[in-house]
């Protein structure tokens, strides 16, 4: 039998090291968080061989004293709390008193410290965990402590040390952390005797995002600043035309502590959904400042992760903070930017926006909104979940306490919630092989939560009371039936006739700028998906109902996964059921896809599906995937021809959306050529 046994302060404190002191750049990090609780204003960090060889580390700040140098390597030793109710007051970067001990134990330590009431400084030695004598020494004020020989008693811990270059990677990335939250102290570091960083101080947080990332990237950084009580949320956030292939440049700083939290980090991915590619990370450099009473630092020995008391309004918070900084700042990418550039600004994401649905004399159906279904006998376009026999217009959604029911046009002029689902008293045709029967049955509120995370948006935009009727003619002479457009770009497209198509795929337009490229497919994807997210969420989606449900055979394992999104994909309006075997049976699918097979939908549906696996897990993110595929189905291809009168609708509904700048997949819709660019490469000027 065992024998249970006290562990000697030696392995106690190897123990605490292996907990804390993971490689040398862990060093680093916790003699710079000392020497800034230190109050220091110049911290210089000298490294030799990564690491392996020397760490020194020196500051002038307030110093130790000459009879608490014993103590400053021993044990929980610290000077920065007294009491367990201290740890929910935690203010400074470190409270334990374990970092100096655990380092101690591990390698050969010299401290040096001074403070400002002593005439001499004193010094002492440690190896391995054995203090030696307290000695006189010249030094200035502040404390310098030098590591040497890091893990030579931990030599398993010293074999898993990687190249020198790797290492030094590590330390780097440690000192930026604790000095880009620190503007106000003059930080150094130098590896080999060559200088790696010179952080002079500034009062401008920008001026050390410049030094240590390039003006490039710093003049393409969008500003935020938003309190919500006691909780500040600051920094600044890049444009989506920066992005990295992981999340490194993701810098979250607590009360300047940097930090990792992976609520937040989700936050961020939602914020920046639709405006990067798959794959591709957004780079920001935000500060939270909240009182230490509502968080817990003492989660983790190294402080990476914390604890809040309340995660969700601070996720809440970093999400409607960035999208509303998107939704009111020109995103539109333009080419070989001078440097320098300035970021247009919108107006508040609170103004009033314009906003009109689409008119009887629409160009064409296949720019008809997500609602509307285009047949022989008109268009009937609503923005409410009526239905009717004839062509129904409304400018907000249909009224009813009961079951509705119309034989003729219906018009509505004021938005009004209905207890009961709208019924037309005769089938609609379309243009599609089916013939629609209402909209597809959903509840607003279940919707409304798998997309509470990513529709965060401004009120909605009021809908006119009359649509307006609009040509390529009344577009070019500035008629009054055209509604003007806010828009949140400095270069608005101009009318189609200024604009031409190019190879089938491109509209060229003019703009105050310059010149704008748009790419015909991207843009009225994104259109298509945002009208049709705003269905989705009001439970609107118009469906074409067949009049024969349709047999799609599938693969066993295609039918399982099919029939195991059922609830998401019927929110698409796209209705399933099982037939027998690995068969299911089709009855109503999305309006929008009226020209499409409905075995084609369903089998790219499937194939969406399949590929998603495991890797969107959530419900929301499912069927957001799901509206991506509808709407890129939907929209026009790359190769489509384009009249005059189509070219005026897509330019139209360009500004009329959210994120016009980039489709649902990230990538940019238009690109602008500025007047100064044409004119440098004509030898204009």
């Amino acid at each position: 039998m065992a024998h249970i046994r006290q562990l000697s302060r030696s392995v106690v404190n190897k123990i605490a090291a292996g907990e804390v002191i993971e490689r040398p750049a862990s060093v680093v990090k916790e003699l710079m968080e000392n020497s800034v609780d230190a109050g220091s204003t110049r911290v210089d960090v000298t490294i030799q061989k990564g690491g392996s060889e020397l760490i020194r580390v020196t500051d002038d700040g307030c110093g130790i004293a000459q009879d608490e140098l014993h103590l400053a390597v021993a044990s929980h030793a610290t000077s920065k709390i007294a009491s367990a109710d201290d740890l929910f007051e935690v203010a400074t970067m470190g409270f334990r008193g374990e970092a100096l001990a655990s380092i101690s134990e591990v390698s050969h330590v010299r401290i040096r410290s001074r403070t400002a009431d002593s005439s001499n400084a004193t010094e002492m030695e440690i190896h391995g965990g054995d203090g030696g004598e307290i000695v006189p020494s010249a030094s200035g004020l502040g404390t310098s402590v030098e590591v040497r020989n890091l893990f030579f008693n931990t030599p398993v811990r010293r074999k898993f040390l990687r190249t020198t270059q790797t290492e030094m990677g590590h330390i780097s990335e440690a000192f930026v952390r604790v000095a880009l939250a620190r503007e106000q102290v003059h930080f150094t570091l130098r590896h080999n005797e060559r200088v790696v960083y010179d952080l002079p101080p500034t009062e401008q947080w920008r001026d050390r995002l410049s030094t240590l990332f390039g003006r490039d990237l710093c003049d393409d950084l969008l500003s935020i600043d938003n309190r919500d009580g006691d909780v500040r949320l600051s920094g600044y956030v890049a444009d989506p035309k920066h992005s990295r292939s992981n999340n490194r440049m993701q810098y979250l700083f607590l009360n300047r502590r940097y930090i990792r939290d992976r609520s937040l980090g989700h936050a961020l991915g939602e914020a920046y959904r639709g405006l990067l590619l798959t794959g591709r990370y957004p780079i920001v450099f935000l500060q939270l400042e909240m009182p230490p009473d509502a968080i817990d630092v003492n989660v983790h020995p190294t402080k990476l992760e914390v604890r809040f008391q309340d995660g969700g309004a601070i996720y809440s918070q970093l999400l409607g903070t960035l999208r509303t900084r998107f939704l009111t700042t020109d995103l539109t990418k333009h080419v070989d930017e001078p440097m320098g550039a300035v970021t247009a600004e919108a107006p508040s994401a609170n103004a009033p926006t314009t906003t009109a649905g689409w008119s009887q004399d629409a160009p064409t159906s296949r720019y008809a909104s997500p609602g509307s279904a285009d047949g022989p006998s008109g268009p009937a376009t609503a923005s409410g979940p009526a239905t009717a026999s004839g062509p129904a217009t409304a400018s907000g959604p249909a009224t009813a306490s009961g079951p509705a029911t119309a034989s003729g046009p219906a018009t509505a002029s004021g938005p009004a919630t209905a207890s009961g689902p709208a019924t037309a008293s005769g089938p609609a045709t379309a243009s599609g092989p089916a013939t629609a029967s209402g909209p597809a049955t959903a509840s607003a509120a279940s919707l409304q939560g798998e997309f509470e995370l990513r529709s965060f948006a401004p009120p909605p935009m009021p809908h006119r009371t009359e649509e307006p009727v609009f040509s390529s003619e009344s577009a070019a002479s500035g008629d009054a039936s055209l509604p003007p457009v806010t828009t949140a770009t400095s270069h608005q497209a101009a009318t189609s006739d200024q604009a031409m198509q190019i190879h089938n795929r491109y509209l060229i337009t003019e703009c105050e700028e310059g010149v704008v490229v748009i790419d015909q497919h991207a843009l009225h994807e994104r259109i298509l998906y945002e009208e049709l997210r705003e269905k989705v969420l009001s439970a609107d989606v118009e469906v074409q109902r067949l009049l024969v449900p349709e047999p799609i055979q599938l693969t066993a394992e295609e039918a399982a996964v099919l029939l195991d999104a059922k609830e998401v994909v019927e929110k698409l309006g796209i209705e399933i059921q099982p037939f027998g075997g690995s068969t299911v049976l089709i009855s109503a699918y999305p309006a929008m896809l009226a020209y499409f097979k409905p075995e084609e939908v369903i089998r790219q549906v499937v194939a969406q599906l399949m590929e998603a696996g495991e890797k969107i897990p959530e419900r929301r993110d499912l069927l957001d995937e799901l509206l991506h595929m509808v709407s890129c189905k939907a929209a026009i291809k790359a190769g489509d021809h384009l009249t005059r009168e189509e070219m005026t609708a897509l330019l139209y509904r360009r500004h009329l959306v959210q994120d016009f700048h980039h489709c649902p997949h990230g990538r940019p819709t238009s690109l602008v050529f500025t007047r100064e660019q044409l004119d440098r490469h004509f030898q204009r000027t």
